[in-house]
């Protein structure tokens, strides 16, 4: 059966933490005692932060690709009114939003 944690290339880990009991998984990182909001961020890998922007597509059209790439020329044409939600440590693309999104950041969404 699929886990469905998302597993972190760079620091080999899951993001998934427990107190003193072990998930079905076992996965992730098992702790002993309750966390504050930033310590369990940390511990389950979500101590990142999340920017959007500006979405691009190659202009096949207008541009010669390969002289233009040798140049050091990106042949970008803006999506507009469209953006990425991009991690800011992996660079990872996390989804494509429209121009009204309003991002919360995970110490946001917890810091309750």
């Amino acid at each position: 059966m699929a886990n469905n944690l998302y597993y972190n290339e760079r620091t080999q880990k899951h993001s998934f933490f427990s107190v003193k009991e072990k998930a079905w998984h076992s996965l992730g990182t098992i702790i002993e005692a309750y966390p504050t909001t930033a310590e369990a961020l940390q511990f389950a890998g979500l101590n990142y932060t999340v920017e959007k922007r500006p979405l691009f597509t190659l202009d096949n059209v207008n541009f010669d690709l390969l002289n233009a790439l040798a140049d050091g020329i990106e042949p970008a044409v803006p999506v507009p009114n469209y953006y990425a939600n991009v991690r800011t440590d992996t660079e990872e693309v996390l989804g494509v939003v429209g121009k009204d999104y309003q991002i919360v950041q995970n110490i946001e969404a917890f810091s309750f």
